[in-house]
């Protein structure tokens, strides 16, 4: 079995920001040579996810204001995490309903996705650095 471990970094100028990543993760996949295997991709920090789902910018924003909705931002007096000095107490819970990592099967050596699938790397408490990990294993 043949492995390869690639890291994606990222340092969004917002807060909360999407960027679809897909296109890196197909680049490690080829540079792999794994023909048969899968594709684990996930966010390093506890406040960024990955996920999958369609590359539409309206459908981006409606996950940005569900998730606004679920855990405002503000008051930061809300969250009883944000008594630590901390004022993300809401990148938290928005990662927990995101997800933190994704799965994918390769297949012939490519991504064996469905219809309109992409890979997202979700941020909700940017404006620092934070890393994305591929992990390729397959023959």
């Amino acid at each position: 079995m043949k492995s390869l471990t690639r890291y994606l970094t990222f340092n969004t100028q917002k807060r909360i920001d999407f960027i679809n990543i897909t296109k890196d993760v197909e680049e490690a996949v080829k540079e792999s040579g794994i023909k048969e295997g899968l594709c684990l991709i996930n966010a390093m920090h506890i406040t960024a996810s990955v996920f999958i789902n369609d590359a539409e910018d309206g459908l981006l924003k409606d996950f940005a204001n569900w998730l606004e909705s679920l855990a405002p931002s503000e008051p930061i007096s809300r969250y009883n995490h944000n008594l630590t000095g901390e004022e993300n107490g809401d990148s938290h819970l928005k990662r927990t309903v995101m997800g933190r990592e994704v799965v994918v099967a390769i297949t012939n050596g490519r991504l064996d996705f469905g219809p309109w699938e992409q890979i997202f790397y979700g941020e909700f408490d940017g404006q620092r650095r934070k890393r994305v990990l591929i992990k390729i294993i397959g023959e």
